[in-house]
């Protein structure tokens, strides 16, 4: 079904965009990959056209509604453990420039996110060497550049601090000026002064356990 109007290509990206936001906030589902199976649920597998997609900006407004609406009475603790452990991981790799990014960052986290950081250091041995001297098991993968896709992807270090998943970004120190350009009206990273900041105006004030 292709909407013949304006309003109706509205309606159907809200449609998909509340369908997206569902499972990404039930399943974890990645934002990429939610709105490509509610589109096809809603219009069908290849008649979705480009302007019928929601962009990541409205489905983060729908994961939050959502969120608002069902999961009230745990996504708040929830964010707040990740938002503390992120905040001792960057802590701990104060030398390396960390910032937090993603849902942690935005406050959208739920059951089933890790957190993610950024870091800058002048290379990627060095964060490695780091972890492994303090025996951190690490995984190594990729993620692509958040310049764009005309960059080379950044090597990813994984691993856990406190039964939490971490997965940080290698970038170059000459990185960092690009990074700190805001996006969209919206911060998609912060330091560990700002993440302060963030979780003082938050209205959850129990505090987190830390489990190893």
């Amino acid at each position: 079904m292709i909407p013949k109007s304006i309003d109706d290509l509205q309606q159907l990206r809200a449609q998909i965009a509340a369908l997206a936001a569902r499972m990404v906030a039930q399943d974890g589902a990645d934002y990429a990959v939610a709105k490509r199976k509610a589109a096809s649920q809603l219009v069908g597998d290849g008649a979705a056209l480009a302007n019928v997609l929601p962009d990541d900006t409205e489905i983060e407004d729908e994961v939050r509604r959502y969120q608002a609406l069902f999961q009230g009475d745990t996504q708040p603790a929830r964010l707040l453990r990740l938002r503390t452990i992120a905040l001792q991981v960057m802590d701990a790799l104060a030398e390396f420039k960390p910032y937090l990014t993603g849902p942690v960052l935005n406050g959208t986290a739920g059951e089933h996110d890790d957190i993610h950081l950024q870091l800058f250091a002048e290379s990627a041995k060095e964060v490695q060497i780091f972890l492994l001297d303090k025996n951190v098991e690490i995984e190594i993968s990729e993620t692509p550049h958040f310049k764009g896709a005309r960059y080379d992807p950044v090597e990813t270090v994984s691993f856990m601090w406190h039964k939490e998943g971490v997965h940080a970004e290698l970038y170059e120190l000459n990185d960092l000026r690009g990074a700190l350009k805001p996006r969209e009206g919206r911060m998609v990273r912060a330091d560990a002064a700002t993440l302060r900041e963030l979780m003082a105006a938050s209205p959850v004030t129990e505090s987190t356990e830390d489990n190893e």
